[in-house]
């Protein structure tokens, strides 16, 4: 088996927050206990509610902050704060928002060539203009867009713009923070396509921060799912949408709009609000929210157990089995 291009290992992001005069801060913890690997030519994609702590991993994957604790491999290296210059042409990023990513007042090219200036410093203009060229085509833009603006482009070509700019330095691993969410419909598609056939062609591992289950079903290969920094459920893709094993991934499917007037769907609703970060409660923490919580949820937190497919539950679904009340 190949070595793994990112792998994290029990990865834990604890910020502190608050205090005053007469107050301590609190800690918060963003990401607990952590992890997971990602081999060439292959998918994780990451989802959960606002607040589970997804851009957070996004964060330090990419080494815009060191995590608290835990190990971080990239490429076979340690991404400890003395590597991170030479591991961060390795790892790139492509944000949500394409006009706001991109510095406006700059011609695509000198956008494309910046990461080169920086990194490598010894490429003459010649080799820079010749690369830039050559991710330009690899995105499916024309020559003639790199003397234009970002204004004067399309959302998915502002994205494609995006794309080319995480690839010139030819990285091995793309962080895609929720990259077609501010697209049209229509759009996504393209994009996803495009990441699909440069992901087959140079064989790059993409970790895939999304909300939106339709998407990831559409490029994911494994399925990793948080819920207020940790996670509930991780497996393949298939196994996790067809036999979700954690109530909550239960109650994420089953708010996935879907394209077909014929298909019947339980909708399941989840009662009460998201738990405050700073009053995680004891135990499990989705067991406030949870249909299926005993008393044993809320006194111990339950470990991600299983093989291939794994779930941090102690009463974990069986497949046909939805909401109390709810037919299957």
């Amino acid at each position: 088996m190949s070595t793994p291009i990112v792998e994290a290992v029990d990865l834990t992001q604890t910020y502190h927050v608050g205090g005053g005069l007469f107050r301590a801060k609190q800690p918060l913890h963003a990401v607990s206990e952590l992890s997971f690997s990602i081999a060439a030519g292959r998918t994780l994609a990451v989802v959960g509610e606002s607040g589970s702590g997804k851009s957070t991993l996004a964060r330090m994957v990419t080494m815009i902050e060191e995590p608290t604790s835990g190990r971080l491999t990239i490429d076979g290296i340690g991404a400890g704060r003395e590597n991170w210059a030479t591991l961060r042409d390795r790892v790139q990023i492509v944000f949500q928002d394409p006009y706001g990513s991109l510095n406006l007042r700059h011609k695509v090219s000198k956008i494309l060539a910046e990461p080169l200036i920086i990194n490598r410093p010894n490429l003459s203009a010649a080799d820079r203009e010749a690369k830039v060229r050559e991710v330009m085509a690899l995105v499916g833009l024309r020559p003639e867009h790199a003397d234009r603006y970002p204004h004067m482009f399309s959302g998915g070509q502002r994205q494609r713009i995006a794309v080319a700019r995480a690839l010139v330095l030819e990285p091995k691993l793309l962080v895609l923070d929720e990259p077609v969410s501010a697209l049209d419909l229509s759009i996504q598609s393209q994009i996803l396509n495009l990441l699909a056939d440069l992901q087959e062609r140079l064989q790059l591992a993409y970790l895939f921060v999304s909300h939106d289950l339709s998407v990831v079903r559409h490029i994911a290969d494994e399925v990793l799912v948080m819920y207020l920094g940790r996670p509930v459920e991780f497996g393949p893709k298939e196994q996790v949408f067809a036999a979700p094993r954690h109530p909550y991934t239960k109650a994420l499917l089953s708010a996935t709009p879907s394209a077909d007037p014929r298909k019947h769907r339980n909708r399941i609703k989840l009662v009460g609000e998201l738990p405050s970060p700073l009053d995680v409660p004891q135990g499990c923490a989705f067991a406030p929210r949870c249909w299926k919580a005993q008393d044993r949820c809320r006194a111990a937190r339950p470990e991600l157990e299983g093989a291939a497919h794994r779930a941090s539950c102690f009463y974990p679904l069986e497949q046909d089995e939805t909401a109390e009340g709810q037919p299957a």
